[in-house]
């Protein structure tokens, strides 16, 4: 990759020549001492030389990096992390990382197999000799050069004896591929927590798919807390080894030393499966996650430039949401969530963006008057508990006059006071959630969300839409519900709310069912056109069936969705218009639905290339081709189409032309967004960190301190903000909510 305009020429005295690659802290450029000898060049991005905690954070990085310099890492060749712009220059490590190896051509198996381990296992023991933790073991964090695999980037390391850096905001890791205790306290995690990441990495490497797998980040940070983990896949002899490294329990695991002893024992064939499903040699990665974060390239692989895979949009290889992120109907990306659309009541969609897993939703609230704070507001900061406490979920909320109405996870539902946090109701879920499925709606008295069946009562539905008496919190009624719209639209927004009416889709999958929202009075029943599955999607005050061929959905490449109108009094369907696909719904904008075009690479998202427009009174579909394949989170608000990277950085799109208007790096890593109100755009991240970016041009207005420890750097997160006049309330990781007033925010810094 080449250099870019405004690139350096130089990194402290070292020509650069190229770009090896971008991620959240900074770039990663090929360089050359004066001997030729080439070296890979960390440079940190501007806006985190000034933040104290990210300076402190490579002080440590550099520091581990050098105590580990050695046959299975890249050496420390030079580093400058008291400069203006710190910087890091390892060993230039030629070769594909492992996540890009198995991408391209599937799982390891035999030897290859039985080098990896065993190379990676030395590796682990030498950076353990010396008293570092590596504690972010993933596979874009192996390098397989042709002298054996390497571990680079030392980036959340730390020496045992060190004081750990506590920062609160941010969960660091990668889910999949996280200890248990890592995720539970990760403060205090040594050398076995690498040994329980090293036996995911292998399980991964052997399969294509991680021993925890899940709908989520989340739901994978459960599986890997309280769940055993599928080895099924895994060789025999292989799952004997790694079997002692994911027990729960640390003190259980072996050390680096005692695995070397058992890895040398492995025959060189490695066996095979005890089962006769998937082998170690057959598919690709197919779990959504893993591809998520081994696509992503957050870590600044030290690799050959004409390995690295060239970044869509923003210069770094993050892979969207999307239907890549589907097996059959599941969602999401990274803690992607679904706050549906709302029509009519006091919730009401207006000519901006609707929710979904996309991220593609609008404020997903209505104020009440600009620059009115509720009566009494104080500043708060709540968590809301659900069904379960152990659930790491999360909530969405729509607000209806001062009353905010929240909902996810374990909470069906609960009724806020915007004036102080302080619950009114709160109706809980016994199961485990779904993620990417959250509070449904609200009209003017009813509330619906979704209610999960508890694993000891498995007779009962996997889902419900629930209502609920939006005044006193009672069930009002409760119907099973659907889950494949996720691989229709990408949005898993299997029920809508709509004026006054509720629309489902019926648990089989097979029909649209609409009622009543607060009697739960059936209107009508329309099944779905043959032969294909269906997803509610409305436009304005009407409502459009978008559809897929079953073959489609199960093939994971719904590339000939069609729309229907569906009428509202009657559900009768219309006849279909055809959409280039894949395609998203995004919103409304001058009476036209706005579809994002999704960019495939097999059955891989990885960004978004254009714009479709679709006109209900015309019934034609017009396209226009972005500039460029944009990676990142989308979301529309006031008519504009916004997508928010990875690791920051915000673009602003022109639906009509599908022209940049503007683009801005912001410090809110993984926000979902957008929301509008008060003449703002605000993004926010799990953590609760906001920016509030002008409309017209993108400058930042002001930006919060993160306020709870959660995942950052994520993708596909519906936005988390909900406006109440001039209070700003965030929902983060946890359940917990916060809110402000947007004159007054809280102070960064």
């Amino acid at each position: 990759m080449s250099l870019r305009g405004g690139d350096p020429a130089e990194i402290g005295g070292y020509l650069l020549e190229a770009r090896l690659g971008s991620g959240g802290m900074g770039t990663v450029f090929l360089g050359r001492m004066s001997s030729g000898r080439p070296v890979a060049i960390k440079l940190i991005h501007q806006q985190f030389a000034a933040d104290d905690e990210f300076r402190i954070r490579f002080r440590q990085e550099v520091a581990a990096a050098r105590r580990v310099s050695g046959a299975f890492t890249a050496a420390v060749i030079d580093a400058a992390p008291e400069a203006d712009q710190p910087w890091m220059a390892t060993a230039y490590i030629e070769g594909l990382t492992l996540a890009q190896r198995i991408a391209a051509e599937g799982p390891l198996t035999g030897a290859e197999l039985r080098t990896l381990a065993i190379g990676l296992t030395e590796a682990l023991r030498d950076i353990h000799r010396v008293g570092v933790v590596h504690r972010d073991l993933k596979p874009s964090n192996v390098v397989l050069s042709p002298e054996g695999p390497r571990v680079i980037d030392f980036g959340i390391s730390r020496a045992v004896d060190q004081q750990t850096l506590t920062m609160t905001g941010r969960v660091i890791g990668t889910p999949p591929f996280m200890s248990p205790e890592q995720l539970q306290a990760p403060r205090g995690v040594g050398p076995r927590s690498d040994v329980f990441s090293l036996g995911t990495l292998l399980v991964y490497a052997a399969t294509g798919q991680g021993p925890f797998d899940a709908d989520s980040p989340y739901m994978t940070a459960y599986q890997v807390v309280h769940e055993e983990p599928a080895l099924d896949a895994v060789p025999r002899a292989l799952r004997a080894v790694v079997e002692p490294c994911l027990l729960k329990d640390p003190e259980g695991r072996p050390s680096a030393d005692e695995l070397l002893v058992l890895l040398r024992d492995l025959p060189v064939d490695l066996g095979g499966t005890d089962t006769g499903g998937v082998g170690a040699g057959a598919g690709r990665t197919r779990d959504m996650i893993t591809q998520h974060h081994l696509a992503t390239r957050d870590t600044l692989s030290p690799i050959a430039p004409d390995t690295a895979p060239a970044g869509p949009g923003t210069g770094n290889t993050a892979t969207s949401i999307g239907r890549r992120l589907r097996r059959r109907w599941r969602p999401v990306a990274a803690a992607a969530v679904a706050v549906a659309a709302i029509g009519g009541g006091v919730a009401a969609v207006t000519a901006e963006g609707f929710g979904g897993n996309s991220g593609a939703g609008k404020g997903n609230s209505v104020a009440a008057p600009s620059g009115v704070l509720p009566a009494g507001f104080e500043p708060w900061h709540k968590t809301v508990l659900g069904g379960r406490e152990d659930i790491p979920d999360e909530l969405r909320c729509v607000a209806r006059g001062d009353a905010l109405f929240c909902g996810g996870g374990g909470v069906v539902a609960a009724r806020i006071r915007a004036s102080d946090g302080s619950r009114v109701w709160t109706v809980k879920s016994p199961g485990v959630p779904v993620q990417g499925m959250h509070l449904v709606g609200a009209t003017d008295d009813t509330v619906l969300g979704y209610r999960f069946a508890s694993q000891d009562h498995p007779q009962g539905p996997a889902e419900e839409v629930v209502a609920i008496d939006a005044d006193n919190g009672r069930e009002l009624w409760s119907v099973p519900s659907g889950a494949q719209s996720q691989a229709v639209t990408g949005r898993s927004q299997d029920a809508v709310v709509i004026g006054s009416t509720v629309v489902t889709v019926d648990a089989s999958n097979s029909r649209f069912e609409a009622r009543d929202a607060h009697s739960g009075k059936v209107a009508w029943t329309t099944p779905f056109p043959a032969g294909t599955q269906c997803a509610p999607v409305p436009v304005g005050a009407q409502l459009f069936a978008m559809c897929a061929t079953a073959t489609e959905v199960d093939d994971l490449a719904v590339r000939h969705p069609a729309l229907h109108t569906l009428d509202r009094a009657s559900g009768t369907l219309g006849e279909p218009i055809a959409v280039k696909g894949p395609a998203v719904p995004m919103g409304v904008a001058d009476d036209e639905l706005v579809l994002l075009q999704e960019h495939m690479e097999g059955t891989a998202t990885v960004g978004y290339d254009g714009v479709a427009r679709f006109d209900p009174a015309s019934r034609k579909v017009t396209y226009s081709r972005l500039s460029q394949t944009y990676a990142g989170t989308p979301g529309m608000a006031g008519g504009i189409v916004y997508l928010s990277g990875q690791t920051g950085l915000v673009t602003a799109l022109d639906p009509a032309t599908g022209r940049k208007k503007w683009s801005r790096q912001t410090d809110v890593e993984g926000a979902s967004g957008p929301v509008s109100g008060g003449g703002a755009l605000y993004f926010s991240s799990a953590t609760g960190r906001v920016v509030a970016l002008s409309p017209q041009d993108g400058e930042p207005l002001w930006t919060t301190d993160p306020q709870a420890d959660g995942l950052t750097g994520e993708q596909g997160a519906s936005p988390r903000v909900t406006v109440v006049g001039r209070a700003v309330v965030v929902a983060a990781a946890k359940n917990s909510l916060f809110a402000f007033d947007a004159q007054k925010p809280p102070r960064s810094g």
